[in-house]
C-alpha cells in the first residue's frame, strides 16, 4: 500500500509493513533522504510534519536549499510505434516533439486520476 501526504508543499510517500506493523514514509523531491514512521496514521502524519519542519530547519542553519533542482529535461524510453506515432501527430500539429511530449506530461499531470488511474 501506498500514497502521498503533502504539507508546507513537501510530499511523502507513505507505506504500510504488514509484518512490522508499522506506518513509514520518506521525502520526496529533495536531493537528501529523510524518512519518518509511527505506529497510527496520526503519529506518522505526527513525524512527517516533523520530518518536514527539522529539514527545513537543518537545511536553513547549514546554508543549503532544501529544494531539489530539476534541469528540466530528462531521457524517456518509449517503444519505437510510439515514437513514430507521436512524432507523426507533432508533425501534423506543426510543433516539435518536444512540444509534443511537454504538452502530454502537462495534460496527464493536470488530469493524473482521469490518465493514469489514480
Amino acid at each position: 500500500m501506498s500514497d502521498f501526504f503533502k504539507y508546507k508543499n513537501y510530499y511523502a510517500t507513505v507505506y504500510f509493513n504488514n509484518s512490522d506493523e508499522v506506518f513509514f514514509g520518506k521525502l520526496e523531491g529533495i536531493n537528501d533522504l529523510v524518512n519518518f514512521e509511527g505506529k497510527s496514521v496520526t503519529t506518522l502524519k505526527r513525524a512527517f510534519r516533523e520530518a518536514v519542519n527539522d529539514y527545513i530547519e537543518t537545511c536553513k542553519q547549514i546554508g543549503k536549499d532544501p529544494e531539489k533542482a530539476y534541469k528540466g529535461s530528462f531521457n524517456v524510453r518509449v517503444a519505437s510505434k510510439l515514437h513514430k506515432e507521436a512524432a507523426i501527430v507533432a508533425s501534423q500539429k506543426n510543433i516539435s516533439l518536444n512540444q509534443f511530449v511537454q504538452a502530454a506530461i502537462s495534460y496527464a499531470v493536470q488530469h493524473d486520476d482521469e490518465v493514469i488511474g489514480g
